[in-house]
């Protein structure tokens, strides 16, 4: 009896702690510049504003939880792929990559809002914590990527998939300060007065991706 109410219990905690998120989510959505403060999650989730801080301490804690519900989505996708049976391309890679990071409206301004939280108002053993846990994810996919191409020496796998976030936010926030076509609604784009910068970040995205993973995959292979 005490184990079953314990379970019960546990489920609760984590429907209440997804409520939140998703309360999160949808002020985020409905007005990204602004963001979203404990108070008026706790009226969005209609729950007392105590009891989303028996959650979060801060609302810095929030937003960078409400980013890596992100992240895991896009991880568990990369594991389910690479735990399969059949061979992983490329054009797999960058399809997931399509699907859970640059389609989603919140991924890329909640990536770069919250490089800014990590750095000043997250209590630091919150971000310690969140550091290991991105390092677990990070270690889990290198690996599998390593399996699936084996021209891909021990880590290689792993800095792969750091250069590739680190292309996908910096080209996003090019495409933001340049008024590119394509960039998120999250965060208005500053218009450009000149045709150079009226590229698609979309499509600059998948070009510079796969010549990213070609590249590296090709490079890689060269050394053995």
């Amino acid at each position: 009896m005490v184990i079953r109410q314990r379970a019960i219990l546990a489920e609760d905690k984590q429907e209440r702690h997804h409520a939140i998120l998703d309360a999160a989510e949808q002020l985020l959505l409905r007005s990204p510049e602004h963001g979203a403060n404990v108070a008026e999650v706790a009226q969005e989730a209609r729950l007392a504003k105590g009891t989303v801080y028996l959650y979060f301490r801060s609302k810095e804690e929030l937003l960078l939880a409400v980013h890596e519900r992100g992240i895991d989505r896009y991880f568990r996708a990369v594991d389910a792929l690479l735990a399969g049976p059949g061979p992983v391309s490329v054009d797999d890679m960058l399809a997931l990559t399509q699907r859970h990071i640059v389609l989603p409206p919140l991924f890329l301004p909640m990536a770069s809002r919250c490089f800014g939280v990590m750095a000043q108002g997250a209590p630091e053993a919150f971000g310690i914590a969140f550091h290991r846990r991105m390092a677990d994810r990070l270690e889990r996919a290198g690996a599998g990527l390593e399996r699936h191409f084996t021209q891909l020496g021990r880590g290689d796998g792993l800095a792969l998939l750091r250069r590739s976030y680190a292309l996908i936010l910096g080209l996003w926030q090019m495409s933001l300060a340049r008024g590119a076509e394509g960039a998120h609604a999250g965060m208005a784009p500053v218009v450009s007065a000149s045709p150079v910068f009226g590229w698609s970040y979309p499509a600059e995205l998948e070009r510079a991706l796969r010549a990213l993973w070609q590249g590296s995959l090709g490079a890689a292979a060269a050394k053995r």
